[in-house]
């Protein structure tokens, strides 16, 4: 039996894993609108939703269960090349992907809304999907996209599934596997092979002695059958016959049940009996049976299983707690060298710079713990650029350099807000609109450009856009009007590009929705100052402007 705390524990796991997925299916989503088909993001994107739906399946999360059961199958039509990738679709999948997270919070007591409304959002999602789903099958010559095909006979498959002896003992329970199989056709019966249990002298009560056959009718390709069972099939027998396995595949699935193998000889012959040459087509090349069924989420289970044996998930407070007692050691260290280097002791001098040595590498060590890739960040100002410009009625590109520049994890998050005004100002107030540009001799497609890059032990965040550029002059006049200025003061263009960040300025003609009332670059600077930080502005009137943000690596340690 698995304890409460051991399900609590699994379901924060799921929870911060969806979290990721979820980012992961985004940045996805977004990739394809440029790439148009590119099939290793469509398979990418297809493995979130499906991941994010088998496990919620394993909590009993219904809500979720039903809403990406859908999302999947566009999907998994988009990755047979039946649906053509198109801006529509997209359109539709980006809100899906939010009220996919809006699901995974509820069911996480995260969000401050009544199942009533979000039931109500999922119904009206769903009614746009299914004309996605009812659409005719795209012509397309070749099918690159998706190597699992959907065999063209019958949709008749018989699933084998021989739980490993440690399932339960990995706290996995058996029976929401067969309610998951459930959501992806007809289950129509299942047959356990009693056959298999030890008798009761030898019965270990600990070890999962299950097996059984389950025959399914399903529109689902065998690979996403199998994948049913992703979270115990490294440690299990799982196998998804069908009309297009051979003979062999029968033999070798009868075959590994020993002594009950009759029993599983008559169960294929009344579900799945064996065609005809001439009753299915598949291509000559294209892999059928188990050969299908088994490589390609296999492939997948074993880059995650070797992806896991890589990483570990550590509680951030721990974490701190970690480079807290470092911090205390370096000072600690200190004081020790302070106090040896007075005693005239060599030997001691020596010893104690050596550990100093060694405390100075655990710092470094504990600190690089703490460094997340900046681009984490970056990556959530895609949607953000393609909303916005699009409200704004703009077509603005979102370009990303350095994103694999490391930062503290601290800094990273606390980032985020600063950057996002940044944004939103240079979308509405930056990069003019199309016939300007047009009129500008510039492409009528504006350039935004989020750059990272280390330098002299500190971090450099520019924000950067080839919009209209900032006028000194206009500046420095509305900064005299309201009395922040002397009239007859020199100032350097460094001094009065600074003024923007003063409280209530703004050189908007007219308030936007989202900018233009004077606040916003003055809580940039409040927050980057908090962070240690600088932050100045180079601007070229009909060039465009550069907000370049200095800051500390870290905010753990300072020398």
């Amino acid at each position: 039996m698995i304890h409460e705390d051991e399900m609590q524990a699994a379901l924060a796991g799921f929870f911060a894993e969806a979290t990721e997925l979820l980012g992961d299916l985004e940045a996805g989503l977004l990739d394809l609108e440029t790439l148009e088909g590119d099939s290793e993001t469509v398979n990418a994107v297809f493995r979130a939703v499906h991941t994010i739906k088998g496990s919620a399946g394993l909590f009993g999360l219904n809500e979720v269960v039903r809403f990406t059961h859908v999302v999947e199958s566009v999907l998994d039509r988009v990755r047979a090349e039946e649906l053509a990738l198109s801006r529509a679709l997209i359109d539709v999948l980006l809100p899906c992907k939010d009220q996919m997270a809006n699901l995974v919070d509820a069911a996480a007591n995260r969000a401050a809304v009544s199942e009533a409304e979000l039931a109500s959002a999922s119904d009206a999602l769903l009614e746009q999907l299914v004309d996605f789903l009812e659409a005719e099958p795209a012509p397309v010559e070749g099918r690159s996209i998706g190597a699992e095909q959907t065999v063209t006979s019958a949709e008749a498959m018989v699933v084998s599934v021989r739980f490993g002896p440690d399932c339960l003992r990995n706290g996995m329970d058996p029976i929401p596997f067969v309610r998951f199989l459930a959501t992806e056709g007809e289950i129509v019966t299942v047959r356990p092979i009693v056959d298999l249990v030890p008798d009761l002298d030898e019965l270990d009560p600990e070890a999962c002695s299950l097996a059984f056959l389950a025959a399914v009718r399903t529109g689902s390709t065998p690979a996403i059958i199998a994948d049913v069972f992703e979270f115990v099939r490294e440690d299990s027998d799982i196998r998804v016959l069908h009309a297009g396995s051979s003979a062999a595949d029968r033999a070798d699935v009868i075959a590994s049940y020993g002594g009950a193998g009759e029993q599983v000889d008559a169960f294929l012959a009344a579900y799945l009996p064996e065609p005809d040459a001439d009753d299915f087509d598949v291509a000559a090349d294209e892999p059928v049976g188990d050969e299908r069924a088994a490589r390609a989420p296999g492939e997948g289970t074993a880059d995650r299983k070797a992806a896991e044996a890589r990483t570990i998930r550590v509680d951030a407070a721990r974490l701190d707690r970690l480079i807290d007692t470092v911090g205390e050691m370096v000072i600690a260290g200190a004081g020790a060298g302070l106090h040896a280097s007075g005693s005239g002791n060599e030997t001691l001098k020596a010893s104690i710079a050596e550990v100093m040595r060694l405390i100075e590498g655990v710092r470094d060590d504990a600190l690089r713990l703490r460094m997340v890739p900046i681009g984490t960040t970056f990556g959530r100002f895609q949607r953000v650029v393609r909303d916005v410009g699009a409200s704004l009625g703009k077509d603005v590109a979102l370009t990303i350099t350095g994103g694999d520049t490391e930062v503290d994890k601290a800094l990273v998050e606390q980032i985020g807000d600063p950057l996002m005004h940044l944004v939103r100002n240079a979308l509405d107030h930056g990069i003019e609109s199309a016939e300007v540009r047009r009129q500008s001799g510039k492409p009528t497609r504006g350039t935004l450009v989020l750059r990272a890059f280390h330098d002299s032990g500190s971090i450099v965040v520019e924000v950067q856009d080839d919009g209209g550029g900032i006028d000194p002059e206009q500046v420095r006049a509305k900064a005299v009007q309201r009395g922040l200025v002397d009239p007859t003061a020199t100032l350097t263009e460094k001094e009065v590009f600074s003024l923007i960040f003063e409280p209530g300025f703004s050189t908007a003609a007219q308030v936007s929705d989202l900018s233009g009332r004077g606040v916003g670059m003055d809580v940039v600077k409040r927050n980057v100052t908090a962070l240690r930080g600088t932050i100045d502005v180079e601007s070229s009137p009909g060039v465009g402007t550069t907000v370049r943000i200095r800051l500390p690596l870290t905010l753990a340690i300072i020398d």
